[in-house]
């Protein structure tokens, strides 16, 4: 596959491959994603906005350049208040000098961290007399913890969350990894639908959807609900810490949209996600009750070949590459036969990977318990 490289969400020339529930795949144009569905269906999409979660600043006691990307909230959620107030205390991982232009798996190791060291991100240096709008000098935070990794810490910010929050607005980036080579705006990252901003990464796989093809669905009598995940960093640039991925991740279900599954599911429809992060939340919040129970949890699941998807019929995600954590969660709706072909199939036709690349549009194989096929339309 090619590397998505301009940051464009819904470029007119966007492919997608359709993967049956028996294995037949069809390619179409992206943006006919919809007449792929039926009425009665129920698409649910990730409204997560996207923190500008990468910082560039100094450790203290060595004096050295770092990168800080923000990982996931070592603080439970409870209420949409407190995504708010308890905004100070984060997991991260810590780089050395350097930026996106080089490869993560390339990415010098940060200087030796320990509990106590303090870390400290300017304003930038156009700022007047160093300091930031309205007298801004920064962030701070300090080390609490490693989390058992030479680049994973546990980080608090100094200050008021007031002041946290305008902070990482000010001195923030969206993460951003070397196959897009121009730096990402926070505008290229947010979703159609983002509210909350809440996640790490980009539930990118939300990027094929705009108001015109939510409202489509609705004249196709196709519903459509959301979840918040605060999905987490994607790539650590050390292979045994990927090996960790995905970390915790919490979510928020609606009420509204756990009544919309318990409707769909009585009157024989399908619940179709609109990425990972959606199959990973709902899936998660019914793994005891057998149904999906609205309201806050930590999605700390692996998703995976053994795993029995309850909730999720197809998924929409985009092209994920073999290894990957989001490839072994698609594992979940295809044997490894049948997603080797697909693999194929999308190397073999140069479709784009990556967040800003094609789509496919796979519905759970008939070995795993999926419900009616998708139609293919002429």
């Amino acid at each position: 596959m090619i590397a998505a490289e301009r940051p464009v969400q819904r470029p007119r020339d966007a492919r997608l491959l359709l993967v049956h529930a028996d294995g037949r795949m069809v390619h179409a144009p992206r943006s006919r994603f919809i007449e792929y569905l039926e009425p009665g269906d129920l698409v649910i999409a990730n409204d997560a906005a996207t923190l500008p979660a990468s910082l560039h600043g100094r450790h203290v006691p060595s004096g050295a350049e770092i990168e800080v990307r923000l990982a996931g909230y070592r603080t439970n959620r409870r209420s949409e208040r407190n995504f708010f107030a308890e905004v100070q205390k984060f997991s991260a991982v810590v780089f050395g000098a350097g930026d996106f232009r080089t490869r993560t798996e390339d990415r010098p190791p940060p200087p030796i961290l320990a509990p106590g060291d303090r870390l400290v991100f300017p304003p930038a240096p156009s700022d007047v007399a160093g300091l930031g709008p309205s007298g801004d000098a920064g962030l701070a935070a300090t080390i609490e913890a490693l989390l058992d990794h030479p680049r994973l810490v546990s980080l608090r910010f100094s200050g008021l969350p007031r002041a946290v929050w305008a902070g990482l607005a000010r001195h923030g980036r969206p993460i951003q990894y070397a196959h897009v080579p121009t730096p990402l705006a926070l505008w290229d990252v947010w979703t159609p639908i983002a509210g909350l901003p809440v996640t790490f990464e980009a539930p990118s796989a939300g990027f094929a959807l705009d108001w015109a093809t939510i409202r489509s669905m609705r004249e196709r009598g196709i519903a459509f609900a959301t979840i918040t995940l605060a999905a987490g960093i994607s790539s650590t640039g050390d292979a045994g810490l990927d090996r960790r991925l995905p970390f915790d991740e919490p979510y928020r279900i609606p009420e509204a949209t756990a009544s919309a599954i318990r409707r769909v599911r009585s009157d024989g429809g399908r619940v179709i996600a609109i990425g990972t992060t959606v199959v990973r939340a709902l899936e998660h919040a019914s793994a005891h009750a057998g149904v999906v129970v609205p309201g806050e949890g930590i999605a700390d699941q692996r998703l995976g070949p053994s795993s029995r998807l309850r909730v999720v019929d197809a998924i929409l995600s985009g092209t994920h590459e073999p290894g990957s954590g989001h490839y072994q969660l698609l594992r979940a709706f295809l044997d490894d036969a049948t997603l080797a072909e697909v693999s194929a199939a999308l190397e073999a036709t140069g479709y784009r990977t990556h967040e800003f690349g094609d789509s496919v549009l796979i519905e759970k194989s008939h070995s795993r318990n999926a419900r009616r096929p998708l139609e293919h339309v002429a």
